[in-house]
């Protein structure tokens, strides 16, 4: 009985590094756009994103948490050894697009973990369809969808700012970024970290440590949280390069949009308990503000190179997790 808590609390704690890693990896989607328009030292961006993602858990409900930990697959499949699988393939897949600078999803790898490890655990009749359905088209509705709301943002305050003094301009741009980014954060943390509280919950359901019934203990969420702040704190700046000065030129005014537009898509996704990847969203919104310079200003070999990171994220880390799920059934049954 002690070595199965131990072996519990030791997938716990790589949830925590999967939550760090997130963090690290997707700290571009908070910081990038500030450090692209130099309205914050890099630094200093990653500080001010930082704050934010730790006190999310203060403005959002955890409805994303339930979805991951109860919406995506049937609870009963859940073991320790499946939660291991499934993080081992979103980590590995974190890693490798981390070291190419490519802004994959985490949260797309953590699924594509899951889903993995549970085909091989439980077969396709465990897969929650009601649950992953609106995971699914929301990987290309979110992108979508940031991109029309930067857009619509640009061509908006390019009017209403026509006949401004463009110093006057540029400064009230500069102060809009500030609360853009702040709430671009709060986003960032208030989605993603609640993937990691999802799978820590249904984790410690599945091994009756909750009193039978489902639910976000306190310390999990203020954890993951801080795990993820801090992992924020490291910064990912390969990925920081890639968005910030790889996909189009920015102004102060575009970011700003950019990140307002990543933003409101953000909160109504964890408003509504969705799971979106913030990578695909802010990159989106990058794309959509981007167009006040013209289609032509947009890199679009860097955006293939992307876009092919996210066809791949799902498959990839779940063939990951689905051999790591069948080794561990290998060695139980030549064990028993």
């Amino acid at each position: 009985m002690t070595s199965a808590f131990v072996f519990i609390y030791f997938v716990v704690f790589l949830a925590f590094v999967f939550d760090f890693i997130n963090g690290f990896h997707d700290a571009a989607n908070s910081v990038a756009i500030m450090v692209a328009t130099k309205v914050l030292k890099p630094f200093t961006a990653v500080l001010w994103a930082a704050f934010f993602n730790f006190i999310a858990f203060l403005f959002f409900h955890l409805n994303v948490a339930t979805t991951i930990g109860s919406g995506l697959i049937e609870p009963h499949i859940v073991t320790p050894y499946l939660i291991l699988a499934a993080l081992v393939g979103a980590i590995i897949w974190n890693l490798l697009t981390w070291y190419f600078g490519l802004p994959s999803s985490s949260s797309h790898g953590l699924i594509g973990g899951l889903v993995g490890a549970a085909l091989v655990g439980g077969g396709w009749g465990v897969l929650n369809w009601h649950g992953l359905l609106p995971v699914l088209i929301a990987i290309v509705l979110s992108p979508v969808l940031g991109l029309f709301i930067s857009w619509l943002l640009i061509k908006t305050s390019n009017f209403l700012l026509e006949d401004v003094n463009s110093i006057k301009a540029e400064r009230w741009a500069k102060r809009a970024q500030f609360i853009a980014a702040a709430l671009l954060s709060l986003g960032h943390g208030g989605n993603d970290a609640q993937k990691t509280m999802g799978i820590i919950a249904v984790l410690l359901f599945s091994a009756g440590l909750l009193n039978g019934h489902f639910y976000i203990p306190f310390w999990v969420v203020i954890s993951c949280n801080f795990v993820m702040g801090l992992g924020t704190l490291m910064g990912g700046w390969r990925i920081i390069h890639t968005m910030g000065s790889k996909l189009t030129q920015l102004t102060p005014l575009s970011g700003a949009c950019a990140a307002s537009g990543a933003a409101l898509t953000l909160f109504a996704a964890t408003d509504m308990g969705i799971p979106v990847s913030t990578t695909h969203t802010v990159t989106g919104s990058i794309l959509g503000a981007g167009t006040s310079n013209g289609w032509l200003n947009t890199h679009w070999p860097t955006v293939r190179r992307i876009v092919w990171a996210w066809v791949l994220t799902i498959p990839a880390a779940g063939f990951v997790a689905a051999a790591v799920m069948a080794l561990e059934i290998f060695f139980h049954l030549g064990i028993h």
